[in-house]
This record gives structure tokens, C-alpha cells and sequence, in this order.
């Protein structure tokens, strides 16, 4: 489970009564999509004829560019889960990574899911080697506009325990 049972208000969309811009929310997803684009090679090596996931990534840009309705995101972003739940390992958690991305256009702390995913692919790849999770974390933080950096930041260090303990060394 990655989200919260109190929701912060900054990461609620303002239509829905929390402060969360349109813009801001375009980034959340534009960024969850380089997270799960990372490391999608991992799922696409062990099931190349599987378009689901890089269908999933693409939903989440073409929601944020405002070329695709939230639902038809969405549901690209179930269809990448679906790709993922009969796999195990990498290739798994990064199917799991697009799919959060997708459904970032509906519910915005799904950002977290999507770098959290991709963070445990590279680890189920690395099981011995502790620093690859903390290698791609750092590549993630990299990638963060600086509109949104610190509240993606604040947002891992107060989901870290239910994201696996991922973000935080």
C-alpha cells in the first residue's frame, strides 16, 4: 500500500479541495513517468510482445499534455498492473512502476508508487548490492523539477514506511 491514510492537502488536487495545481500535478506525473521509463527495460526484457507498461508511460505524458482524459489514463495505468502481477522480480515491480505512473492523473501521490516501483526493480536486480536502490533514488531526485522538488522530498520522508523504506538510507 503507498498511500497514506491522511492525505496531505498539498498533494489533493484544488478541485477537490486540497492545493494541488494543475501544473504542479502535470509535473508529479511527468516525473513518475521518468521514474517508471528507467527502468522499464527491466520488464521489457523479459516480456518484449508486452506493450502494456510503455503504453502506460505514454498515457502519463499524453494525460499531463492534455491530449488524453484522466480515466483513459488511468485504465492504462490498470492495464500496465495487470501486465505485472504474473511476473516476479524486476520485471514485475517495473510494470508496477508504469502503472503508478498512469494513475498519477488521478490520484496524485501515486508519484511515489511509481519511483518506489522502479527503486525495488533495480533492487530485485541487485539483491546483494544495497547502494543500487540508493543509486537509483538519487537518479530520481535528480530528475525532479525544482517547482516540485521539495514537496516530492517531504513526501518521502513522511511515506518512506510504506514504500518499503525506499527512500530514505
Amino acid at each position: 500500500m503507498i498511500l497514506p491514510s491522511i492525505r496531505d492537502p498539498r498533494l489533493v488536487t484544488i478541485r477537490r479541495g486540497g492545493t494541488l495545481t494543475d501544473v504542479d500535478h502535470h509535473l508529479l506525473a511527468l516525473w513518475a513517468a521518468d521514474c517508471a521509463e528507467h527502468v522499464l527495460h527491466l520488464f521489457e526484457r523479459q516480456a518484449p510482445t508486452d506493450p502494456r507498461p510503455r503504453e502506460a508511460i505514454g498515457a502519463t505524458r499524453a494525460w499531463a499534455r492534455g491530449e488524453m482524459g484522466m480515466m483513459q489514463a488511468r485504465a492504462a495505468g490498470g492495464h500496465s498492473m495487470g501486465a505485472a502481477r504474473p511476473l516476479r522480480g524486476a520485471a514485475r515491480s517495473a510494470a508496477y512502476a508504469a502503472g503508478q505512473a498512469a494513475c498519477v492523473a488521478h490520484v496524485p501521490e501515486h508519484e511515489l508508487g511509481a519511483a518506489a516501483y522502479a527503486i525495488k526493480a533495480v533492487l530485485a536486480t541487485s539483491p546483494e548490492d544495497p547502494e543500487a536502490g540508493r543509486t537509483e533514488r538519487d537518479w530520481q531526485r535528480r530528475q525532479l523539477p525544482d517547482r516540485i522538488r521539495e514537496l516530492v522530498l517531504e513526501d518521502q520522508v513522511r511515506r518512506n514506511d510504506i514504500c518499503w523504506s525506499v527512500f530514505l538510507d
